[in-house]
């Protein structure tokens, strides 16, 4: 039976909403509502925004502007506790399970079933817990530890644990990222049935055919801007709409790569596995080629490559460069091979943020380039001051601090630090997030210019014009396969994001 609207008034209207971050505009005057019983959808592409409108409704954000309107009170700004009190649960994508407590340990943190003088009763809270999951259907075991379930099953518990606080809205963000298609099913019932029983949802996937399922209401967010929203009444609503509006940016404003010859295969990776049960990845990388590997949030992109940078083991395959089989144990491994990893947690993984411009830039390069068992980097500043020259890094000195550049220079030191090691093979995760368009522009340039002097880059990136304008191919990955190759020409955001869903 479909949903109906009339008569009923908002449980929850978000007007005008904005956030910003440093250098990037999150949300932009977002009007959002949700009435009782409703399973909202929010769709949009990886950084259009609906995580972050999410964390806004659960107290982790405050807004720059705007209002948040529950039961027709209004507020500013909510925080976690008031979030709570007002009946808003949120069950976020990363993992915020205890793994050395049961799933009933787990299910009440905070809400402890208790003895006389407060102390915490197991039997009663297995008993409640038990109960929890019976009423919903669910085939788990309370009293296992969270660190022996499968990813599906924590997935559960996170469920479990919101539902436990009986909250009047529950906030799903990417339920079913890492599920196989019977757990997705069980997920999507499960969702249903949380509604049935009166419980508002806010529901965000990428996964369109599953949001058809279950959406009362469709929202498509893009640049942290809502583009439309749809009534899915006969849950047959036209996909390739939703995709347009997902997609629809225009792609020739950005930065087009200058185009050479590719050379011969360099790099040749032969049934990768990353773990026992994990698909064969099979793909080349030639010489002064931009690679680029595209795929939805929780997709393997980043655990393909991090195998290949010897960052993660692997289970099975070959990894082949200029036909010299490498063994890899470690990113020290790599890097001797002329590898360079620039991450995409640039500041966690890839600077030292507490140290100068000099010593991040040449601590990988150092041994090979400076010698000596002692050194003064003091004495070092003209062995880098070319590069810095040259990726027009903004810095009153190269003593610097790194924590005190803007995200476009920290990304221009990561990139210096590689270059100085005088790497041949680059591996850039999310090169160009959280950087402005001309730090963008600027680092497209400098891609540009390594391939034309042969190196080769493979680049993972969810920015769909990124991917367009500075590819010479894109691998999608879905569930940890290389599901399609698009060749140069050919490469379209309808095209990438239909084949990492599946469709």
């Amino acid at each position: 039976m479909s949903f109906s609207y009339e008569g009923i008034s908002p449980l929850v209207r978000m007007v005008n909403i904005s956030k910003s971050f440093p250098g990037v505009q999150a949300l932009l005057d977002i009007t959002f509502d949700l009435f009782p019983g409703e399973i909202h959808c929010l769709v949009g592409e990886n950084g259009a925004g609906k995580s972050t409108l999410m964390k806004v409704l659960s107290g982790a954000h405050s807004p720059d502007g705007g209002q948040i309107i529950v039961d027709q009170r209004v507020h500013n700004a909510l925080t976690p506790k008031l979030s709570q009190e007002l009946g808003i649960s949120i069950i976020y994508q990363e993992n915020h399970l205890i793994p050395t407590m049961s799933v009933a340990e787990n299910m009440f943190v905070g809400v402890e079933k208790t003895r006389t003088l407060g102390l915490v009763d197991k039997a009663k809270t297995r008993q409640a817990a038990a109960e929890e999951v019976e009423n919903l259907g669910i085939d788990l075991d309370v009293s296992r530890k969270v660190e022996d379930l499968s990813v599906a099953e924590q997935q559960f518990v996170k469920i479990l644990k919101a539902l436990v606080h009986r909250p009047r809205i529950l906030l799903m963000d990417e339920p079913t990222s890492m599920f196989n298609v019977k757990d997705v099913g069980t997920v999507l019932a499960l969702t249903r049935k949380i509604a049935s029983k009166g419980i508002s949802i806010i529901y965000i996937s990428h996964f369109l055919k599953e949001i058809v399922q279950i959406a009362d209401r469709i929202t498509v967010i893009r640049d942290g801007s809502v583009v439309n929203t749809y009534l899915n009444a006969e849950k047959d609503i036209d996909l390739d709409i939703v995709t347009m509006d997902m997609v629809g940016r225009p792609v020739n404003m950005f930065y087009q790569k200058e185009q050479h010859d590719i050379g011969e295969v360099v790099l040749k990776v032969t049934d990768l596995q990353l773990s026992k049960n994990s698909p064969k990845v099979s793909f080349e990388v030639r010489k002064g080629e931009i690679l680029g590997f595209a795929g939805m949030v929780g997709s393997g992109r980043t655990e393909i490559i991090r195998a290949l940078t010897g960052a993660d083991k692997f289970f099975a395959g070959t990894i082949e460069y200029h036909g010299k089989r490498l063994d890899l144990h470690s990113p020290a491994d790599s890097i001797r091979q002329g590898f360079a990893h620039i991450t995409e947690d640039r500041q966690q993984l890839g600077l030292m943020l507490g140290k100068s411009i000099l010593e991040n830039m040449t601590i990988v390069g150092m041994g090979a380039k400076i010698r000596g068992f002692f050194l003064n980097i003091k004495k070092h500043p003209p062995f880098i001051m070319p590069l810095v020259d040259s990726l027009d890094i903004k810095t009153p000195s190269v003593f610097q601090e790194v924590q005190n550049l803007s995200g476009g220079n920290q990304q221009k030191v990561v990139l210096g630090k590689w270059l100085f090691a005088d790497s041949d093979f680059y591996v850039f995760d999310e090169p160009t997030r959280g950087i402005d368009v001309n730090a963008k522009a600027e680092f497209y340039r400098l891609m540009s210019m390594l391939t034309k002097e042969g190196k080769s880059i493979i680049m993972v990136s969810s920015d769909m014009p990124e991917l367009i304008s500075m590819s010479d191919r894109v691998l999608v990955v879905r569930k940890g396969a290389v599901t399609g190759e698009i060749p140069k020409g050919e490469i379209t955001e309808e095209r990438i994001i239909k084949s990492a869903l599946g469709m």
